[in-house]
């Protein structure tokens, strides 16, 4: 069963429902992941969505604040939540193909600004969150199994626009990396983005406080596409849709796709 998957961090779905609209109009995936959709689940928008053919969702939210979707033009199942360090957000959601393909969406706290747990509670939360899905993950190894979303974590040098600069920087510090690394070695998850694209810089956040985000291009790589060993290699076609962030009212983010030939 072909399809096309997007994780986006939407931040905020209602306030930019047209923008998800467009994407929907014009990339047309078969299955749009959604984070900080900022809106309890009973007030996503669905009527322009099911209008365009995206009939089946699953979600968690809550208000104000956090928030995951999944949309689809493919039937799928609830296949539940975990609420990963027991932080009480609404951070992940899953949903099963009629394949019985699992997709993990997730939303990895992104940790304050200050990389010291020991003064930033926010920073302890995230590493804790990477601790319990690395467990989750080790003890339920995943099969026929995706996990996509804003993993707030560039691991890779060229994943940011100054590795350096960035060591002690939020997002890309060596413990944050370490940790990924365990959770992504802990589900033998295969980074779909990089097999697709091994080499060069690549993007798919870029800071609000950039007054010329493009011409800065200070962006860093923290929204991911994963896929268990055992189908990771029917994933083809990834891209980032670096032009979508400079909408209008966009997110910091651009959406992330890659596309699966998967067969039963």
């Amino acid at each position: 069963m072909p399809f096309t998957l997007a994780t986006w961090n939407i931040n905020s779905v209602r306030l930019r429902e047209g923008l998800v609209l467009r994407l929907l109009e014009e990339e047309q995936p078969d299955i749009l992941c959604l984070q900080e959709c900022k809106s309890p689940v009973e007030k996503i928008p669905l009527e322009g969505f099911q209008a365009l053919g995206y009939r089946h969702m699953v979600a968690r939210g809550q208000k104000g604040y956090n928030g995951v979707a999944i949309l689809s033009r493919l039937p799928i199942e609830d296949a539940g939540a975990m609420d990963f360090a027991d932080l009480g957000h609404a951070r992940h959601v899953a949903a099963r193909l009629a394949d019985g393909t699992v997709i993990h969406n997730c939303y990895v706290p992104a940790g304050g600004d200050v990389p010291d747990r020991a003064v930033n509670e926010k920073f302890g939360q995230k590493l804790d969150y990477l601790v319990a899905l690395r467990d989750h993950f080790h003890a339920e190894r995943p099969k026929r199994a995706i996990l996509v979303g804003d993993l707030n974590i560039a691991p890779r040098e060229d994943d940011v626009w100054n590795h350096r600069q960035l060591l002690k920087i939020v997002s890309h510090t060596p413990v944050e990396v370490e940790h990924l690394g365990a959770v992504q070695e802990a589900g033998g998850w295969v980074d779909v983005t990089r097999a697709d694209i091994p080499e060069g810089r690549l993007y798919s956040w870029w800071s609000y406080r950039s007054p010329d985000w493009d011409a800065a291009d200070k962006g860093r790589r923290l929204d991911h596409i994963w896929a268990s060993a055992d189908i990771a290699g029917a994933a083809h076609g990834s891209r980032i849709l670096r032009a979508v962030r400079g909408w209008e009212q966009p997110s910091d983010h651009a959406p992330v796709l890659a596309r699966f030939d998967l067969t039963l």
